[in-house]
């Protein structure tokens, strides 16, 4: 019998073309193993794709739920936002496929895992970091990065597989590079390589439209958390997949979540891209919200610095290490008390906040107010300002002994 080699397949053109070069190159049998996260029409026609290539095999796994649950809500909780901007929705995606590759290939005795990430990219990181991490012993195969490997373009790719006869509908250069899960969808490529062009939006959006073709008509929603995680959207309660669903209908229809970033990729060079995110923009902002109600300050302060260091661990591939568990062990720990109603509306890009509730808020009427209430006299922040600036007002007075000492010499 042949050795095995399990490959990340996707049914575009790379992977499409990786089928007959890994048996050709190594004379192996190809498993291939698609993992649904949520790309929807994406995977219609891979059955008959892959055995038209060649492909001993083919999984079509879909781990939609355990995506949304084990490592969205992580991120969501967190508030996790690499750079400021990017909702991580490649970067969360890669660990849970490279956690099932690693199963279909035990379960298959596969000696080797093969990707068709980029030599430039984060992907190649991502997969390559969860497949060492939960199976050292099973070798890596990166085409891209192979020597034998001699395609080096799409025109290349296509005439290999005319070659091999292999005829699909792959055009040079007819669309973005796209990557899409339940949680997003990225562009890449086309006018977005020039940083000084503005992106196609008539051409590119996919989830939704542009503000500008909005509805004129906001749209209120409520939503109701439990320990941090979302039970219901304007009062029907649905698991966690479907109300990102929801959302991104919703966030779609009222041009929500669109952001033109260059990021900065992990292996050093920059990026331009545009990502959709219309339901993970609504589902972390409305979770904020109801978050400002209930945390400490000093826990709130924390956290934060926390879920910015969250991000740049998921976006660098680093999901099974003890650094990611202990984080994400931090974050849930603050989530206990995350409980209540959140109230928003949407319109034309915008989240409109419309009222929060909690019965776990640390908000007080009383306190807040500018009326004096039993919590709080007003003089007793002489006291703390004093104390508070006292170190401030000792510099300054060993600054001005200093200078007038000087000018007395």
């Amino acid at each position: 019998m042949k050795e095995k080699v399990v490959l990340a397949y996707s049914g575009g053109l790379d992977t499409t073309a990786i089928i007959p070069w890994l048996k050709e190159t190594y004379d192996y049998d190809v498993i291939c193993v698609c993992i649904d996260c949520g790309q929807e029409e994406e995977l219609n026609g891979l059955h008959e794709r892959a055995k038209a290539c060649g492909a001993a095999k083919l999984y079509i796994e879909n781990v939609i739920d355990e995506f949304c649950e084990d490592y969205i809500m992580p991120c969501v909780m967190a508030n996790a936002v690499y750079e400021n901007k990017y909702l991580l929705g490649t970067s969360m995606a890669r660990p849970v496929i490279a956690k099932r590759l690693v199963e279909i290939a035990r379960k298959e005795g596969a000696v080797a895992i093969c990707h068709g990430a980029t030599g430039k990219g984060n992907d190649q990181i991502r997969f390559e970091l969860g497949i060492k991490a939960l199976a050292p012993d099973i070798k890596i195969i990166a085409p891209w990065r192979n020597d034998k490997w001699q395609m080096d373009s799409r025109e290349a790719e296509i005439e290999y597989c005319r070659k091999h006869g292999i005829n699909l509908p792959f055009a040079v250069n007819s669309s973005y590079s796209r990557d899409r899960n339940i949680w997003h969808i990225s562009h890449e490529g086309l006018e977005l390589e020039d940083p000084s062009n503005a992106p196609n939006y008539d051409h590119l959006l996919v989830l939704g439209v542009s503000p500008e073709k909005a509805p004129d008509e906001a749209e209120s929603v409520t939503m109701t958390f439990e320990g941090g995680v979302p039970k219901t959207i304007n009062g029907k309660e649905m698991k966690v997949a479907d109300i990102i669903r929801e959302l991104n209908r919703l966030g779609g229809k009222h041009g929500i979540g669109i952001i033109d970033i260059v990021e900065n990729r992990v292996v050093g060079m920059k990026s331009r891209g545009v990502y959709e995110t219309p339901g993970g923009t609504i589902l972390m902002e409305a979770h904020q919200q109801l978050e400002e109600l209930i945390l400490d300050r000093d826990t709130y302060a924390l956290k934060k610095d926390l879920g910015n260091k969250l991000a740049q661990v998921v976006y660098e591939g680093k999901w099974f290490t003890p650094l990611r568990e202990a984080l994400e062990a931090f974050i849930r720990s603050t989530q206990k008390y995350v409980t209540g109603e959140v109230k928003f509306k949407l319109y034309k890009g915008n989240i409109i906040r419309q009222g929060t509730t909690s019965p776990y808020s640390l908000y007080n009427e009383s306190l807040a107010s500018f009326t004096t209430g039993d919590l709080y006299d007003h003089h007793d922040a002489e006291g703390f300002i004093n104390l508070f600036g006292l170190s401030l007002k000792v510099r300054a007075m060993k600054l001005n002994e200093v200078k007038e000492n000087t000018s007395v010499n």
